[in-house]
This record gives C-alpha cells, sequence and structure tokens, in this order.
C-alpha cells in the first residue's frame, strides 16, 4: 500500500512507511501533549528531505519501501501568518531543520477570510491601519470555509497537507458558519482525500470539543491519533493512542501497539519504544 511519511521516524517505521495516500488524519491534543509537535514535525521532515537529504538523513533516517515523499507540503493556518508559524516550529525543532525546511514549506494564512466578520481591527490581521467598515463592499472577501475549499482543490492532490485548526473554526461559528457546516467539512474532506491521493492532517484541541463534536470529526477521518497526559509516579508522560485508522490499525495490533509513550527532542515529535501497551 502506497504511503506519505508522517515524517515521525519510529512511528513510519512501526505503520509501514507513514499513512496511507488519499486518507485524512484528525489529531486531537490536551494541550501540550504533543499534537502540534507531531504537525510541526510532519511537515519539517517532509519538506527538509526535499531541500537537504543529509540533514533529513541525520534526524529520520531511510524511507520505507511503501512510502514516498510529497512533491508539496502545505501548511493551513486560521490565525498565524508565516512568521509566526515559522517562529512556533522553531520552539519545537532544531533551527537547522527549520531553516532548511524553508524553501519547500508553503505557509497559506486565512486570517483575512477568518476575522472579516468579526470586530477584530483590521491591521491586526493585515497590518495595516483600517477601519472596520474597510471590510464591506467591493473589499469582502469569500468566506473562509470557502476559501479553505478553493485552497485544497488547488494544492492538495499528492500533497501533504496540514489544518490548524479545525477548533479555531468552532470558535468562529456565528450566523455565518455553524457546527454542521464544520463537521461536513471534514466529512468532505475524507471523501475527497481520496481521490486527491494526498494526506491530510486536521489539528483539533480537546479542550475545546465536547464528547459529540469530537465523535463527528473521528467518524469522518480515515484515522484519529490522540495525544494525552498520563500520570505515572512523580512525573506526567506525554503518550498517543492510535484509533480506529484504515490500513494502519491492523499492523499496529500485530505489534501488540495500540498506546505509545512519547518524547520531544531537537529532531521534533517521536514515539519511544520503551512502551508498548495494547
Amino acid at each position: 500500500m502506497a504511503r506519505i511519511p508522517f515524517g515521525v521516524s519510529r512511528l513510519d517505521k512501526i505503520v509501514g512507511g507513514g499513512a496511507p495516500r488519499g486518507t485524512v488524519v484528525l489529531l486531537v491534543g490536551d494541550a501540550g501533549a504533543g499534537a502540534r509537535e507531531f504537525m510541526y514535525t510532519s511537515v519539517t521532515m517532509n519538506a527538509v528531505a526535499h531541500t537537504d537529504p543529509d540533514l533529513f538523513d541525520l534526524h529520520y533516517g531511510d524511507l520505507h519501501d511503501d512510502a514516498s515523499l510529497p512533491p508539496e507540503v502545505h501548511y493551513l493556518s486560521f490565525t498565524d501568518d508565516e512568521t509566526t508559524v515559522r517562529a512556533e516550529m522553531s520552539y519545537v525543532l532544531e533551527e537547522a531543520l527549520v531553516d532548511a525546511a524553508t524553501d519547500h514549506l508553503t505557509v497559506r494564512d486565512f486570517s483575512p477570510e477568518y476575522f472579516q466578520l468579526s470586530p477584530v481591527p483590521r491591521e491586526w490581521y493585515l497590518g495595516e491601519a483600517s477601519t472596520l467598515q474597510d471590510l464591506g463592499g467591493s473589499e469582502r472577501r469569500e468566506d473562509v470555509l470557502t476559501a479553505l475549499g478553493t485552497y485544497l482543490n488547488r494544492n492538495a492532490f499528492d500533497n501533504l497537507v496540514v489544518i490548524d485548526s479545525i477548533t479555531d473554526l468552532v470558535a468562529a461559528i456565528s450566523d455565518e458558519m455553524a457546527w454542521n457546516d464544520i463537521a461536513m467539512l471534514v466529512r468532505g474532506l475524507g471523501k475527497a482525500a481520496h481521490r486527491w491521493d494526498g494526506l491530510v492532517l486536521a489539528y483539533a484541541s480537546r479542550e475545546t470539543l465536547d464528547d459529540t463534536q469530537l465523535g463527528h470529526l473521528m467518524d469522518a477521518a480515515d484515522g484519529t491519533l490522540q495525544f494525552e497526559w498520563e500520570s505515572g509516579g512523580s512525573k506526567r508522560a506525554r503518550t498517543m493512542i492510535v484509533q480506529e485508522f484504515t490500513g494502519v490499525l491492523s499492523q499496529i495490533e500485530n505489534e501488540n501497539i495500540v498506546r505509545f509513550e512519547t518524547e520531544i527532542h531537537e529532531g521534533g515529535f517521536d514515539v519511544s519504544d520503551v512502551r508498548k501497551i495494547r
């Protein structure tokens, strides 16, 4: 089965190279538990593999025989611009990795569409002096879901796309956008992804979703990785739980693994081979 690397070396080795092409994977995390770090590591490693093979080999190693790199890597944010995204990545990964990824990572900032109907001053997200009235009339942009769909149709084929984050959309629910719109977006992504033949990683903060909303998103995605804090003894450990995942879960179960202990180092997010729990 053809796969796109997650960019997390040990995990990719365990699951046969990465995620099956044509899938949407939901990353659901408690604050600081590793979901965002996973996301940053994925886009960085897949980009660095194109720009600096030696650095990629140092931090990742060899690709699995069934894995192939996505031609392009896209990071989509509803609230942050490219400078902010790269700064956040630098807090997690070694500076050399982030620098090497720069030339092969496209960051799309949807904040103009996201904030356009809010009372947020325009200069806060466009970096220019303006007034709320300027958002009306001929200057009004397409809504954020339409803009997102247009971008994906143009750029998701064969590629790795990260969406940061679904829960930003939840926070923007209003007369113009309801929860059903967001749930249908993720379900539509799942259908379209099979045609795009790439990999979509969609991040969601666990604290923002109720159980019903999370269930809707998980049902629409092809697989879910949940990132949690686990207490044991005098310290807390980050763990990653693999939920239903077409083409992946059976391989993990064959290795007697469902929950992984994880770690974050200068090479980004990784799973530990110290503890494997059924």
